[in-house]
């Protein structure tokens, strides 16, 4: 990184299946980019072998054990965080604020609910090692509310019914009490995608000093 380059912000949003995370980390980064902040959108799965490998075990075209599927987000995260052609921190090393879709609370909370909670942590240590975020927002949605958006939107995947969404939620919260020197926002997810917005600005627009 070039000495005079403000390191990039990292910002992660997280969520049920259905939560809005993708519409309102489009919201704030048009908000962002009219204030001059250079933003970056990225999401895991990533677009990457790893993803897609992932996508296709996640929509059922293959059929694999829960520990694997554990595993390949690691790896993917990895990845994603350290590839040297646009990998989370270089991006951030070049000035670039980074918005992610999912990371390692996701694999705490969706992994977690099927495989050993502990064994997910430590497969995902040399990610939190390696690249924190400076904030999660956490978009809360309740589970029934969760399948009622995704039935109107795609397929479904490996893990959207409603009763894996209320444990997943569930899991969520706990990982957080088990990392309480994260930062975490929690913002409710409104009908009005705009009072979301809103709070979620209300959270994240200290760290721009905006």
């Amino acid at each position: 990184m070039n000495e005079n380059t403000k390191r990039g912000k990292f910002i992660v949003f997280e969520g049920l299946d259905g939560s809005g995370k993708t519409t309102q980390m489009k919201l704030l980064s048009k908000f962002l980019e009219s204030k001059g902040e250079p933003c970056y959108s990225t999401h895991e799965p990533t677009d990457s072998p790893f993803g897609g490998l992932l996508k296709s075990c996640l929509t059922g075209r293959i059929d694999t054990d829960e520990r694997a599927i554990a595993a390949l987000f690691a790896a993917d995260r990895l990845d994603h965080i350290t590839n040297s052609v646009n990998g989370i921190k270089k991006k951030l090393d070049e000035g670039v604020n980074v918005f992610c879709d999912r990371y390692y609370f996701s694999s705490f909370a969706y992994n977690g609910e099927f495989v050993p909670f502990e064994w997910v942590v430590e497969l995902n240590r040399p990610a939190r090692e390696i690249l924190r975020p400076d904030l999660t927002v956490f978009i809360d949605l309740p589970s029934d509310e969760s399948m009622k958006r995704v039935a109107r939107r795609r397929e479904v995947e490996r893990y959207e019914t409603t009763d894996k969404q209320k444990k997943i939620r569930e899991r969520f919260y706990s990982a957080f009490k088990r990392f309480p020197d994260e930062k975490i926002a929690i913002v409710t997810s409104e009908e009005d995608k705009e009072r979301t917005q809103a709070k979620i600005r209300e959270a994240v627009l200290p760290l721009f000093g905006l």
